[in-house]
């Protein structure tokens, strides 16, 4: 059965907005975006011009927000696209659930919500250089860059960056946490992801693109007239962190 929907489960700084704009460049796989993070879901109602209550709870608002996302998630196309982070996962079940009550377990829940499902799994092998990127989006306030170079999502003004091994520790472990977790519910719910790796993702993006494509049942070769709209944002000090942080666990014996 052609799948009427994907989901790309992944963790924060593994190429997913690179990923989502590439579908959404293609014109025929919906627009994925974060609709289920809790911290997006009132901007996203407000965008979404979601009118229920005041409140962002309740089961009034959570079936009008559906909706929306549904709408939004789709545009004009016959696929529905969400990104969706482990830290996610609970606040999206929470929501859906009073929705559809005889739903047994996740994948049951978003199937009834979403339609036949093809999941994304994007992780990024190097989880030191991911803890980087996150560590630098935090303090510099800087998340991503267009691809001609320009700021594209800045959440704070400017700040320096600096070196805390303490909180990069603290990050590749969360990493590991969560994307062990996917691996727990993947096999819990008996499914079988397509895998995407974030470094094949940033080295050959068209080519990840058409097996995406062709797993939706659509036609491949699309990818071919995207290009990529966001910049990878790595640089000369983010591979001195990596090799700093490697280094030092290698002499205290970690």
């Amino acid at each position: 059965m052609k799948p009427q929907s994907y989901i790309i489960c992944s963790t924060p700084r593994s190429g997913s907005t690179l990923l989502c704009d590439l579908l959404t460049s293609t014109g025929v796989a919906g627009r994925p975006a974060s609709f289920y993070r809790h911290q997006s879901i009132q901007p996203w109602a407000a965008r979404l011009t979601v009118r229920t209550t005041a409140r962002t709870e309740g089961e009034a608002f959570d079936r009008a927000y559906l909706d929306a996302v549904l709408r939004q998630g789709r545009e004009q196309s016959d696929v529905f696209g969400l990104r969706l982070m482990w830290e996610s996962v609970a606040e999206i079940s929470r929501r859906l659930q009073p929705l559809y009550p005889d739903a047994s377990d996740d994948r049951t829940l978003f199937e009834a919500a979403f339609g036949q499902v093809c999941y994304l799994h994007l992780a990024r092998r190097d989880k030191v250089a991911q803890a980087v990127s996150r560590l630098k989006a935090e303090q510099t306030g800087l998340w991503h860059v267009a691809a001609d170079g320009s700021e594209r999502e800045r959440e704070k003004a400017p700040e320096p960056a600096s070196y805390d091994r303490e909180r990069l520790a603290d990050l590749v472990q969360e990493l590991q946490t969560h994307n062990a977790a996917w691996e727990h519910w993947f096999t819990q719910h008996a499914v079988t992801p397509v895998r995407i790796s974030y470094e094949e993702l940033a080295a050959d993006p068209k080519t990840v693109l058409r097996e995406i494509l062709a797993a939706l049942g659509l036609d491949p070769m699309i990818a071919d007239s995207v290009e990529p709209a966001t910049l990878k944002m790595a640089d000369a000090e983010s591979l001195d962190w990596t090799s700093r942080f490697r280094r030092e666990g290698d002499l205290a014996g970690l």
